[in-house]
């Protein structure tokens, strides 16, 4: 009888191959495929290096020196932490800026977010041309900060403006509300909320994946709409609601365009509209003091850090998500 062996595979000729040819022509796939990532991550690499890290490292270096725009890098001064003292200790129009953001956003940013969340409210139904509504309130915050929509803005709320005219029809003595000191940070706060399109949609987004049996459940046990809202709503929304006041307290920090153009670039009347970017723009570009205007680029930075991270600390105890698990 005559005894066969089992061809072996490591040798060669038996048509089998062996397991380090599998291997290295998986390295080789793998690399390859490494390697094509690269290339095509290679335009947001130099985007961010170009664009925003070595900028950013510029910046950081800039704040320690007396740069004025019009003296060459190679001959700033280096004067330490003078930038930041003077910042805290004798810069009046710093601190008063301060003032003018965090009154803005503290005001604006809730009413903002509570225009949203009611009308995703009212246009979560299933009405005939429901979704036109849902454009046209979408639509101002298309327009975003534009210089066009801040004009328009500015003359509508003048002496002579729309606003007026409106009030005149019920015998109301209107006033140049732009130019009033005690009014016209109220007119950028009113803009600001006008654009509650963005966050609405996402509270739309958000109320459709609300389940309809907590409802259902909530209507049995007697809950009225109220009580819905508070107790069924509220809770299932609050990682949106979350989402959405991240983004838009950090969006009212940053509010520059419209000041602007209220101001004619001053932060007028009476700095009564200084916000922070706009104070920062005029030190830098105006009063040519770069070094500084970048020690508050980096003051302002760290600021909005320490927001964020407040609210990812604090949000785990009233954010809670559908799995039961707050994070």
């Amino acid at each position: 009888m005559a005894l066969t062996t089992a061809p072996d595979p490591t040798r060669r000729g038996t048509g089998s191959v062996r397991p380090d040819a599998n291997r290295r022509g998986t390295g080789r796939i793998r690399h390859g495929e490494g390697l094509a990532g690269y290339v095509f991550l290679t335009p947001w690499l130099i985007g961010l290096m170009g664009i925003t890290a070595l900028p950013m490292l510029l910046s950081l270096y800039l704040s320690f020196t007396n740069y004025d725009i019009l003296t060459p890098l190679s001959e700033v001064e280096w004067v330490g932490l003078a930038n930041y003292e003077r910042m805290f200790t004798s810069d009046p129009s710093w601190w008063h800026s301060v003032r003018v953001t965090l009154s803005f956003a503290l005001i604006a940013v809730p009413l903002k977010l509570a225009a949203a969340l009611g009308v995703a409210l009212l246009l979560n139904r299933a009405w005939r041309g429901v979704g036109l509504f849902r454009g046209l309130f979408y639509l101002p915050s298309l327009l975003g900060g534009s210089v066009a929509l801040a004009i328009v803005w500015v003359n509508m709320f003048n002496r002579e403006g729309a606003f007026n005219s409106f009030l005149a029809l019920f015998g109301i003595q209107g006033k140049p509300w732009v130019n009033d000191p005690d009014w016209a940070l109220e007119t950028l706060m009113v803009l600001a909320i006008w654009q509650f399109g963005a966050p609405m949609v996402i509270f739309l987004a958000g109320l459709k994946q609300v389940p309809t049996e907590l409802y259902e459940a909530a209507s049995v046990d007697g809950a009225g709409r109220f009580r819905q809202f508070v107790n069924v709503t509220l809770p299932m929304l609050s990682p949106v609601i979350f989402f959405n006041l991240v983004l838009e307290t950090i969006n009212g920090f940053q509010g520059f365009t419209a000041a602007f153009v209220l101001s004619n670039g001053t932060g007028g009347p009476v700095d009564s509209t200084l916000m922070y970017t706009l104070n920062l723009y005029i030190t830098g570009f105006t009063d040519l003091e770069m070094g500084y205007a970048s020690a508050m680029a980096w003051v302002f930075l760290i600021a909005i850090a320490i927001i964020t991270v407040v609210f990812f600390s604090t949000g785990r105890f009233w954010v809670h998500y559908s799995d039961g698990e707050d994070r």
